[in-house]
């Protein structure tokens, strides 16, 4: 496939439809950290480990941590690198390793942003990870034209501030299409 890639989805949010029944990625909604040439990478916002919280990861890192702190969820990011912790935050970006990918977007992986996260002078908006999500050169334009998904610029409201069990349906109606009347079928002349 040689197609340009002038249309980076970076800072896009990309929303499963309905026919995507990957258990990855029903109904899920991933902001886009990089999308090139050589593929894409992002982390699924709206997925939550049940069991694990901040508190295992900083005692396993035996990182000190404030009270405030232990609690913090740590989300499933995707199927790739499930043992790597990633960190989607919104500003300052001067931590190491700071990847900003959109205006009020970066993910870091250093452990500086995962000490001041645990001590509570981190970003003032993140999500704390565990993978990330990641398609090959051109598999995601082609997923997104067999109607996997649909993308909606991210937006600080709803990647940091949408609970993650509504997030899918929010953005759905956000974008103004009613989440019960999507279909999975691309429209073809």
């Amino acid at each position: 496939m040689s197609e340009s890639h002038s249309e980076s989805l970076k800072g896009q949010l990309l929303i499963a439809m309905p026919g995507l029944t990957d258990p990855n990625f029903n109904q899920t909604i991933t902001c886009i950290c990089e999308h090139s040439q050589d593929g894409a990478v992002g982390l699924v916002i709206n997925r939550v480990q049940d069991m694990l919280k901040a508190k295992q990861i900083f005692d396993e890192l035996k990182i000190d941590y404030v009270s405030e702190a232990e609690n913090l969820p740590i989300h499933i990011g995707g199927p790739v690198h499930i043992d790597e912790i990633f960190i989607l935050h919104g500003p300052p970006f001067d931590w190491e390793g700071c990847f900003e990918f959109a205006p009020n977007f970066a993910m870091s992986n250093t452990i500086d942003i995962i000490k001041a996260i645990a001590i509570g002078r981190g970003p003032k908006s993140f999500i704390i990870s565990l993978g990330c999500a990641g398609w090959g050169p051109g598999q995601l334009e082609a997923e997104i034209k067999q109607n996997a998904w649909l993308t909606f610029p991210a937006s600080k409201e709803l990647v940091f501030n949408t609970p993650a069990d509504s997030c899918w349906e929010f953005t759905l109606r956000e974008m103004g299409i009613e989440p019960a009347l999507i279909s999975d079928q691309a429209g073809h002349a």
